[in-house]
């Protein structure tokens, strides 16, 4: 029998998935399943009690429930059936994907029938026409010399576009394509920051029977290029003039087998000039402004483009998303209309939207468009969620797009006081640096501020510990207090004071981190998962979540951690379940694999590059999907006895010691930044050496992923040392010195992540800059490209195996 307590807090509010109003007060918890607790208590006096099968958790304040164990189905029947011999996997752009459908449950035909991208967004516009879909600041305010940002503007002032009209725009969009050349199975490549424009051609595309292909807008020409030829793009749509030329030059050096596919430009950010035209390897192309592409698509009738909508098989692909291609080109993930319509509306439906109250009533849900729409987080979040939401949900929702400069100029704040998202996701250096201002605002106060402040996020801190998985559920005397006076004017300072769901993802995050958050009343959920599998694997939720783990396996996607032989996917035996997160013992760990309806169609083989390309990239999506469905993620990690994931390592990077230890090197890195808050990044360096080194960086202004910043030190790095203010005069002061030696040394001295010698950090290095997109060291959602910045930095630790010192002083 499972722990059942209770914590008891009246709210009014509809008794959630049970679909129906209360006139009385309601303790109220989500079910999803019949193996779920729910709970309704009448009155305040109230003793009725339900509880199915199996009783799971305990009543939190504001409907949600504290579980004990992941809520995680048990009957086979509710995820996708693998028979047959496979493959489960194609890589040919003009196949269908395999269905892949439950019996029942959330991924079964009944609950989310395969549907394409232009039936929901009819559906939507249908049920929802007058109500915002997408909302923009045009002309975007441009910065003011003295380097700060312009107020957002008035909402109502917001160019918007309501559902109706993005629906007619998308099929002048998709008119517009097919007039310009766009045949079916073909794409559409977008170069360029977040847009309207950008989900226009995605919607456009799909109608047209094409697929859309997404480019980083921090794309290298040569990398731009080879996507655009990749893909099979025949229209290519680009923000601004400066894109279009450096695009135009690196297609021209370009030597593919056969002719580029490419028809047209057309321009989002600029107006071309009337019958422009560039040359493309000899042939004359024709650009074209967005207005002029709907006109065009204004003159053509609607008759093949409905022909084309109606030829549209949901297992067919949608988009393309290329992976970050830390070491050679890129490969282009192919995901289905299917899986990511499941993926989209499955992950609010059956767990986020319940559990907070997220998309279940007829009421706007927001979200804030900032992170790359070519990434898959934004593809899934930002263009695709809203869409299957507001067609199936009784919400509606509205996608806020960021200004172009908001990252780079830290005013990520400012969009998200405006829009007041209620699902916001973050990758971790965002959470960060909002995390590092607040902290330095907060060192800034002093008296009865500080104290007032520092007993209000005790009391957070707290109740969000009480709230883990297996919490008591434990509200604080004083907490409902401490919400209401400060913790709640933090939250609206920071535009989040309307958020109903917080999460993270795409790269590691420190547990401190969540903590602080924690502190402030803001529960930050973990999620998981690859392009490979449209993003999502594992999903944290208010009811389930664990500071470190990246939660539980999605309704109807199956997880399992494999001990794999390293010769042969296929041959492979289920890890135990470890105990506890703590418990990292090695029998417990090994590679994470998941399958379902979420799971990639394969990697592209684009028969344009010929019959050697097509071999070599079935061979590399036959070693990540093996002969049972089971996509194999690269990461190393284990499931713990109550259902939560924990990642451990990445295979790739995983430090093998002179005596042979698998070392992990992320845990200890967060430990050190985690132990001196003026440190920015770590990265050890040791693979089959004697031991291991580390380069580090210090946090500065500027420095926020994309650019490596200035020489001046920011936020937290201000506080090591008041009287040094540089990055230059830390390398050679003794308080900085000793600062980030101790943190190395706590490290080293943690046996959890550092259980022997081989796994401590014995030398170290401050570099002079923070490494960025920029430079080629991260990739678009700031993961670290570890290979590329040991061979940039090749000579430095050269120089600290060498030394004697553990500290090694940076040389050119």
């Amino acid at each position: 029998m499972t722990k059942l307590t209770t914590r008891m807090q009246w709210q009014w509010m509809p008794t959630g998935i049970q679909g129906k109003s209360v006139a009385q007060p309601y303790f109220w918890v989500s079910c999803l399943r019949e193996d779920h607790l729910w709970l309704s208590t009448k009155g305040r006096g109230g003793k009725k009690l339900t509880r199915r099968s199996r009783a799971m958790g305990n009543i939190l304040g504001g409907g949600v429930a504290i579980l004990d164990e992941a809520p995680v189905s048990k009957d086979p029947d509710c995820y996708c059936g693998y028979d047959g011999p496979g493959p489960w996997f194609t890589c040919k752009p003009d196949e269908q994907q395999q269905p892949r459908l439950a019996k029942k449950g959330i991924a079964s035909r009944e609950s989310c029938p395969p549907e394409t991208f232009a039936a929901l967004l009819k559906k939507a516009a249908d049920l929802k026409g007058d109500k915002p879909a997408m909302k923009v600041e045009r002309p975007v305010p441009a910065p003011n010399e003295d380097g700060t940002v312009p107020p957002a503007l008035e909402d109502e002032k917001w160019m918007t576009w309501t559902w109706k009209s993005y629906y007619e725009d998308a099929r002048r969009a998709g008119k517009g394509f097919i007039k310009l050349g766009l045949q079916k199975f073909e794409s559409v490549s977008v170069w360029g920051f977040n847009a309207p424009e950008w989900m226009l051609s995605l919607q456009g595309a799909t109608m047209a029977g094409g697929k859309l292909a997404g480019l980083y807008p921090t794309d290298t020409p040569e990398t731009a290029g080879y996507k655009v030829a990749h893909s099979g793009a025949a229209v290519v749509v680009v923000e601004d003039r400066s894109k279009l030329d450096r695009l135009v030059d690196a297609l021209n050096k370009r030597k593919d087998p056969k002719p580029l596919r490419v028809k047209a430009f057309v321009a989002y950010g600029f107006a071309p000039a009337d019958d422009e035209k560039v040359e493309v390897q000899g042939d004359k192309k024709p650009v074209m402004s967005w207005a002029a592409l709907m006109a065009m698509g204004d003159k053509e009738s609607d008759a093949e483009l409905d022909k084309r909508i109606a030829d549209v098989s949901p297992l067919e692909c949608a988009a393309l998303v290329y992976t970050s291609g830390t070491t050679g080109e890129p490969k282009a993930v192919m995901l289905s209309h299917d899986a990511i319509i499941f993926t989209s509306s499955g992950v609010f439906e059956a767990s986020v939207g319940p559990t907070h109250n997220f998309a279940v009533l007829p009421e706007q849900e927001r979200f804030l468009s900032y992170l790359p729409l070519s990434h898959v987080a934004g593809l899934m979040v930002d263009m695709c969620c809203p869409m299957a939401l507001t067609a199936k949900l009784p919400c509606w929702c509205t996608a806020y797009f960021a200004r172009p400069y908001d990252l780079k100029m830290g005013a990520i704040k400012d969009r998200l006081c405006a829009a007041r998202p209620t699902a916001f996701l973050g990758v971790p250096l965002v959470w960060e640096k909002i995390a590092d201002k607040l902290r330095a605002i907060g060192a800034a106060n002093s008296g009865l501020k500080q104290s007032i402040a520092s007993w209000a996020k005790d009391l957070g801190l707290t109740q969000a510990k009480s709230s883990l998985l297996g919490g008591d559920g434990y509200t604080p005397v004083g907490f409902t207090l401490a919400e209401t006076l400060i913790l709640s004017k933090v939250k609206g300072a920071l535009g989040m004071d309307q958020l109903k769901y917080a999460a993270t993802g795409a790269a590691p995050i420190r547990v401190d981190t969540l903590e602080y958050f924690g502190s402030l009343g803001l529960s930050i959920n973990e999620v998981y998962g690859m392009s490979e599998s449209c993003g999502g694997a594992t999903l944290s939720t208010q009811s389930a979540h664990l500071w470190g783990s990246c939660g539980f396996p999605v309704d109807g996607v199956e997880v399992k951690v494999f001990k794999v032989d390293a010769t042969d996917i296929n041959k492979k035996t289920e890890c135990p379940r470890t105990p506890s997160l703590d418990d990292n013992h090695e029998d417990y760990q090994g590679e994470i694999c998941f399958r379902g309806r979420q799971i990639m169609m394969g990697y592209l083989a684009q028969p344009d590059f010929g019959p050697e390309h097509v071999k070599s990239i079935e061979k590399k999506t036959a070693e990540a999907i093996d002969a049972e469905g089971w996509m194999h993620s690269g990461d190393k990690g284990m499931m713990t006895a109550s259902g939560m994931l924990k990642i451990t390592g990445r295979f790739k990077e995983l430090i093998i010691g002179d005596g042979g230890e698998n070392i992990a090197p992320v845990p200890i890195e967060d430990h050190i930044k985690a132990s001196c808050d003026g440190i920015n990044e770590v990265m050890m360096v040791g693979d089959k050496r004697k031991f291991n080194v580390a380069l580090i960086t210090l946090k500065a202004v500027g420095a926020n992923g994309e650019v490596p910043g200035t020489d001046d030190l920011d936020a937290g790095a201000k506080r090591v040392n008041p009287d040094v203010t540089t990055i230059s005069a830390a390398l050679d002061d003794k308080v900085w010195i000793e600062a980030v030696t101790k943190a190395v040394t706590s490290a080293n001295n943690n046996g959890k992540i550092c259980p022997n010698n081989a796994f401590k950090v014995q030398k170290f290095m401050i570099l002079p800059t923070n490494f960025s997109e920029e430079h080629g060291f991260l990739t678009p959602t700031k993961k670290l490209k570890r290979p590329i910045v040991e061979k940039a930095f090749i000579k430095q630790v050269d120089q600290m195996y060498a030394s004697k010192e553990t500290y090694v002083r940076y040389q050119a």
